[in-house]
């Protein structure tokens, strides 16, 4: 079993600004629109479980629905999926651990896992085993922080390491267990 982060990054560590914005990920021009990884990863990804404001965001788009692998929406506070998206994503709540035993016993055992809060709880329960981080050459000076709180440090190996448009870093990390 395999729980992998792929996200973006401002060099101060935040995944959206103080208003829930993302546009600055677009602050480096990517005329030819490379996807830096993404479909390699996600071509090792079973299947996706992101928490309810990352799955409202994605929502939101003024796009097709992006995902082709199944779509897991961890949430407390969600009764149902909306209608227009109930074919396309599955309710999921509990502990971390039941919501992960869900998931395997529907077949899927290498987890994309997405969203700000849903990564910061996996890290605080120490279930995430690899993290592909992309930093973008942006200061926000605030928003919300891709880290949060932790009981006790976790060890992660740099295992790989990139640089896109000549000024994005993306470093791979993975998990080092005793």
């Amino acid at each position: 079993m395999m729980n992998s982060v792929f996200i973006a990054t401002s060099l101060d560590g935040h995944i959206a600004d103080r208003n829930g914005g993302i546009d600055w990920l677009h602050a480096v021009p990517n005329p030819e629109g490379i996807d830096m990884g993404y479909r390699d990863f996600m071509s090792r990804a079973d299947a996706i479980l992101m928490g309810r404001n990352t799955f409202e965001t994605v929502c939101g788009f003024d796009m097709d629905w992006p995902y082709e692998k199944p779509v897991y929406v961890l949430s407390s506070r969600l009764d149902s999926i909306p209608t227009h998206y109930a074919q396309k994503a599955t309710l999921v709540n509990g502990t971390l651990q039941e919501v992960l035993d869900r998931i395997h016993a529907d077949g899927y055992s290498h987890l994309y896992i997405d969203g700000g809060t849903t990564i910061q709880n996996f890290l605080k329960e120490d279930l995430i085993d690899e993290m592909i981080i992309t930093q973008i050459p942006i200061l926000l000076g605030g928003g919300t922080s891709l880290f949060g709180e932790l009981a006790e440090p976790l060890d992660f190996r740099c295992v790989d390491s990139a640089i896109y448009l000549d000024s994005i870093v993306q470093s791979r990390y993975v998990r080092v267990r005793d």
